[in-house]
């Protein structure tokens, strides 16, 4: 005769997670309605993805997930067991990522609470660029893709920043990509 108990990794509201968090593989417990941005902060301890609006609209939480940007407030960690997440913290190897260097060269932040989430952001978009992938603002699909700073605009609308860095944040991107742009 059962007494109720379930044990926290079987029973239906639990679900044991893998996932590689900044190239640590890291193995957790959550309910399974738990956010990614929940499970990456309160039960990794991964604090660069900010908590902001918590509705998908703001950015702050914005991680490379498997390669592309994702809003962790909107995701499931249930849904992603398995994935590559890499933050703003694990985007340099032993210094300082192009992005974030740009974005200090730029002054691309005042209080730097989305400043995880827009580098996040603007990583994946400009690998989204690379792979020819058209923005809202893109001419024709005969055109050949040009990254002014309409274009970065559009690409990067997904994240507010309560400061008004605007200016300085597409000035830091164009940066990188014309940096990009001129190797060879």
């Amino acid at each position: 005769m059962s007494n109720g108990a379930h044990h926290p990794d079987t029973d239906g509201h639990r679900h044991p997670v893998t996932l590689r968090v900044d190239g640590d593989e890291r193995r957790i417990v959550v309910d399974v309605r738990t956010t990614l941005l929940d499970a990456l902060r309160d039960r990794i301890g991964c604090m660069s993805p900010k908590k902001g609006c918590d509705h998908g609209q703001c950015g702050s939480c914005t991680v490379l997930l498997d390669s592309r940007r994702v809003v962790t407030c909107l995701a499931l960690a249930v849904a992603h067991d398995g994935a590559d997440i890499v933050t703003a913290a694990g985007l340099a190897d032993r210094t300082a990522h192009p992005l974030q260097d740009a974005f200090v060269d730029h002054d691309a932040f005042q209080c730097g609470y989305c400043t995880p989430g827009q580098i996040c952001s603007a990583t994946g978009m400009l690998a989204e660029f690379d792979r020819g992938e058209p923005s809202a603002v893109t001419g024709e699909p005969t055109d050949a893709l040009e990254l002014d700073d309409a274009e970065i605009r559009e690409r990067m609308s997904g994240n507010l920043c309560r400061c008004a860095a605007y200016p300085n944040i597409v000035a830091a991107v164009r940066s990188v990509a014309t940096n990009r742009e001129a190797r060879p």
